[in-house]
């Protein structure tokens, strides 16, 4: 009997169409929420598709729907446990042939991360196998870690060692696959089969930012204050990344109540009216009744803002939080050494 998945592919059915039909069937609303993800180009090709679609036919998207199904199946054991249990798992349940169908047909899009078997190690055994590595080695590989691992072993790294792995991960760019393919073999003898046959993206201060962000306050402070000597100009890029306005979330709220006092009334109108529902909740419940009352009111009639604008009020709101989180008049819960005490 022939698959429905494989005879749609015959079809020549593309991605886009499937994905088209597959919106179109689940409604405006559910749609409208899944579109907040995708990019401006993305949305673009879709609602192309979409308008050239006339009708949805219910065998084609039982079709789209198996498909869809077996992609997250195998998306999930991959997940689990690496592409060889989703392998041994979906053969169990599927035989060979069928499962080498559903593993090809997500290996486009699937890239199975370099240093994968460190995932699965715990930090405190990583931090004795990494430690004695070059630093740039120990960047390549934090960079490819989750950021709440790679902040562990950040931190438990000799002072004078954080800065310059942290250093290096910022200012990496691209690893050529024969690069990694040798670290590993170093590392992992056996594992030099998962690295990707293309240029592989990580590192950058994005990535360093979220390591650090997980950090204990001691560690960031020894990283930042190597770092503002060594290169001042990538220490402030850092900086201005580390602690963004939605993370006020984060916040207490005797800490939330204590930057409120520092707050311009006009700053934190512009700043909300570009926030999240959960920030503004956080805002919002932290201040008086009357003032809670105005400060809608304000937002209410302050009409269209420029972008520019609102993130420059969310900015100076970031830059007071930092004030005084230096000086010590609030905490922000980190890592695993700033737990507060109430």
């Amino acid at each position: 009997m022939a698959n429905p998945a494989t005879e749609a592919r015959k079809k020549g059915m593309s991605g886009k169409q499937k994905a088209a039909n597959f919106l179109i069937f689940i409604g405006p609303e559910k749609s409208a929420r899944l579109f907040k993800h995708l990019s401006d180009d993305e949305i673009e090709q879709l609602t192309l598709e979409i308008a050239n679609v006339r009708q949805v036919s219910m065998d084609k998207m039982d079709e789209i729907f198996l498909e869809f199904y077996e992609m997250c199946l195998a998306s999930k054991f991959i997940g689990q446990g690496g592409i060889g249990y989703a392998k041994d798992v979906l053969e169990r349940a599927y035989g060979e042939q069928k499962t080498a169908e559903i593993i090809g047909r997500i290996s486009a899009s699937l890239q199975v991360r370099p240093f994968d078997f460190m995932r699965k190690t715990e930090p405190s055994q990583l931090i004795n196998f990494i430690q004695s590595e070059h630093p740039q080695t120990i960047a390549l590989i934090l960079a490819y870690l989750e950021p709440e691992k790679a902040s562990l072993i950040l931190s438990a790294l000799p002072p004078e060692r954080q800065a310059e792995v942290a250093k290096r991960i910022a200012i990496m760019d691209t690893t050529s696959p024969e690069v990694i393919k040798e670290v590993e073999k170093v590392l992992e003898r056996k594992l030099s089969s998962i690295a990707p046959q293309e240029l592989t993206a990580a590192g950058g201060i994005k990535s360093v930012v979220e390591i650090i962000n997980r950090v204990d306050r001691g560690t960031e402070k020894t990283i930042m204050e190597a770092l503002e000597v060594q290169d001042p100009e990538l220490a402030e890029e850092i900086k201005k990344l580390m602690f963004v306005f939605e993370d006020i979330v984060m916040i207490d709220d005797r800490s939330v109540q204590r930057v409120l006092r520092e707050v311009e009334t006009q700053d934190l109108g512009l700043a909300l009216k570009g926030a999240s529902n959960e920030v503004g909740q956080k805002i919002f419940r932290n201040m008086s009744s009357r003032a809670s009352d105005m400060l809608r009111e304000d937002i209410e009639f302050m009409g269209p803002v420029r972008l520019r604008d609102v993130e420059e009020a969310q900015q100076r709101i970031v830059n007071i939080i930092r004030r005084l989180e230096e000086t010590g008049e609030i905490v922000i819960a980190r890592g695993g050494g700033d737990e507060v005490i109430v």
